[in-house]
């Protein structure tokens, strides 16, 4: 699914708009700094991981806009001092996106990885030629290094979902056959984590689509996930696509269907993850995890071990974004279904527990409770 990549001209990026899915298919190109920021505001580019990806083509695209000889003459003084003014302005361009969505840790990672190569391509040059005072790598070099880490990270993003596909596809097999389950394996998933998410296969949804293309039987079921319904309008568009046996359900019928035994396991995305293993995700996915203990229900978390923050003590710290008040009162309504003035806790995200978590399934392996000692033994 190539929902974001760069122009051909490399000065502008090109996504999917989610925001009108499933009822319209439609690229739109984006070219400015506020049309960009406005995109991951306005949930066109969503996900924690294609947030990161499409962060990345941001800053390479805004990179290369420097290149041209107004932008160059405007960031470049005669005191051999334009290498800093081009990160000066491109660490300004990566602040506004950052704060468009402070949860998702991806979008932080991106701006700082692709900043950071930048920075390392100035230095480099600068030891290339060091009989030059003050040498300048020049705006296009470190711009074809912006666009160069922005690449890299799609492309790892592409082997991260892969992997943790198959981690989870082997977990929620041994999973069934230790239970003794033989028919469909049935998985519940809230929100949307897969291809449109990321990169290929997404990540909550990765074991199932790479499962079902070697034959593996699944039955989903998928929250349809309120207020913004990106379960509904975006899960089932991507598992009926790839020919899943998928069912929709309002948010308050999950318990219904575990209570039948119809779940053998929940698989759900990640925005970000605490030291401690408390994950931000989706707002719901707590009380899914909550159901899904009651029950006995394996509860697994998958993500990119980008979204492992390990700065962050606990899901306390971390920053819950919240949105328009009309996304509760009235979006998707022809006519609003609370009364004029109404007040509304609108929160984008909530915090699941560590303990409620089986496993947190990356590229790297699953790592399992107490988190603080398995994430810890991950960063050394």
């Amino acid at each position: 699914m190539d929902h974001i990549r760069l122009s051909e001209a490399g000065s502008s990026v090109i996504i999917l708009d989610q925001s009108l899915l499933p009822l319209e298919e439609k690229y739109i190109k984006l070219t400015t700094l506020e049309e960009m920021a406005e995109a991951i505001k306005k949930l066109r580019v969503r996900g924690a991981p294609a947030i990161g990806i499409f962060a990345g083509y941001a800053l390479a695209a805004l990179a290369k806009q420097q290149c041209r000889p107004k932008a160059i003459s405007s960031c470049c003084g005669a005191s051999g001092t334009s290498d800093e003014g081009f990160i000066q302005i491109l660490q300004t361009q990566g602040d506004v996106l950052k704060d468009a969505r402070p949860t998702a840790v991806n979008l932080a990672w991106a701006v700082d990885r692709v900043i950071h190569a930048v920075r390392v391509e100035m230095f480099r040059a600068r030891r290339e030629d060091p009989t030059r005072l003050n040498a300048n790598a020049g705006a296009r070099r470190l711009a074809e290094a912006a666009t160069r880490e922005a690449t890299a990270i799609h492309e790892e993003d592409k082997a991260m979902c892969r992997a943790i596909a198959e981690y989870g596809l082997e977990e929620v097999r041994k999973v069934c056959t230790d239970a003794g389950h033989d028919g469909p394996i049935g998985i519940l998933t809230h929100c949307n984590a897969g291809p449109l998410a990321t990169s290929e296969y997404g990540t909550a949804l990765g074991p199932v689509l790479l499962g079902t293309e070697q034959g593996v039987k699944f039955r989903v079921f998928a929250d349809e996930t309120r207020p913004l319904l990106q379960g509904a309008r975006l899960t089932t568009y991507e598992l009926q696509k790839a020919g899943v046996d998928v069912t929709l359900i309002c948010d308050n019928m999950a318990s219904s269907v575990m209570k039948k035994g119809l779940v053998q396991a929940v698989f759900v995305g990640c925005d970000r993850v605490a030291a401690n293993g408390d994950t931000a995700n989706k707002i719901g996915t707590s009380g899914v995890a909550v159901l899904a203990k009651h029950y006995g229900i394996p509860f697994y978390v998958l993500g990119p071990s980008s979204s492992i923050d390990l700065e962050c003590p606990n899901g306390d710290a971390i920053p819950i974004e919240e949105r328009d008040p009309e996304e509760i009162r009235s979006k998707f309504y022809e006519k609003p279904v609370a009364p004029e003035g109404t007040e509304c806790f609108n929160p984008s995200f909530d915090v699941t527990d560590a303990e409620l978590i089986t496993g947190i399934i990356t590229e790297k392996g699953i790592f399992r409770y107490p988190y603080t000692e398995s994430l810890t033994a991950f960063s050394k």
